[in-house]
């Protein structure tokens, strides 16, 4: 590694043509002005998701959960609330949205740790109905530089 000056650190990546031309592509499309950026960018968001996971284990974390579900499924918006219920003290908040007639969307601001966030996540997606589920991990950045 060849540092040129004493906050940055320049390297070299070896990465096949075809890769680097849809690398460049998707960036262009994204708005960087430099692969530097764009891969500053990409390095940051797995620390995070790295720290978020690995250390913070047993420290509270925010996340959102994300899902659209079938709000004709029988049953189903009632095993939502029973599980948003369950978790009390994770769920924050929870905003309904109605996408069209058969599908709705909800988002759920949650706080914990990682494992319980995970849990309540996995638990969503599990039921009937619920078309796609996300858990998005987030921190506060404070170890990040």
């Amino acid at each position: 590694m060849n540092s040129y000056n004493s906050s940055t650190t320049r390297f070299g990546v070896s990465i096949p043509s075809d890769l680097i031309g849809k690398f460049d592509s998707y960036i262009r499309g994204k708005g960087y002005r430099s692969r530097s950026e764009a891969i500053r960018d990409l390095i940051r968001e797995e620390l995070v998701e790295d720290e978020w996971r690995q250390e913070f284990l047993d420290q509270e974390v925010v996340g959102i959960i994300t899902y659209v579900y079938d709000h004709h499924k029988r049953d189903l918006v009632d095993s939502i609330l029973d599980i948003q219920h369950a978790f009390p003290d994770l769920v924050i908040v929870s905003q309904h949205v109605h996408l069209n007639h058969h599908n709705c969307l909800e988002v759920a601001i949650v706080r914990g740790t990682s494992e319980e966030l995970e849990k309540l996540a996995y638990k969503l997606k599990a039921l009937k109905g619920v078309k796609h589920c996300k858990l998005t991990m987030t921190t506060t950045g404070a170890a990040l530089s």
